[in-house]
């Protein structure tokens, strides 16, 4: 049995969960706008999952249901800040601008969707 002293240590983060209106709509922004790939579920299903090429990432699930987006942020390392930005603009959406942080990172934030807040960033 562990001493209440021990702390506890979080190896990594496995997934991170978003509730969504329209698994259909969601999945298409993640897998066709954003390169994730399903690795189960799909348009029609009430629960998915999604991930970048790197497979040490966590898991991005997305689950059918009434989405919950009072606040938050998930945060993306991209190879190009404003050439994601010009991308985004080309496909319709509306970005704010890029712009430098006092903590080192490129970015610019956007909605998915269902209004989840996004973060895309790199460092410069």
């Amino acid at each position: 049995m562990a001493k209440c002293s021990e702390k506890m240590n979080v190896e990594r983060i496995s997934a991170i969960t978003l509730r969504v209106n329209s698994m259909q709509a969601s999945v298409r922004f993640y897998r066709d706008v954003l390169g994730m790939e399903i690795i189960y579920g799909g348009e029609d299903a009430y629960f998915s999952s999604l991930c970048t090429k790197d497979s040490k990432d966590p898991f991005l699930n997305l689950e059918q249901g009434n989405p919950a987006v009072h606040w938050g942020r998930m945060i993306f390392y991209v190879s190009d800040v404003d050439a994601s930005w010009a991308y985004f603009r080309e496909k319709g959406f509306h970005p704010e601008r890029p712009r430098d942080a006092a903590w080192g990172e490129r970015y610019f934030h956007m909605c998915d969707p269902d209004g989840h807040e996004l973060s895309f960033a790199r460092p410069i």
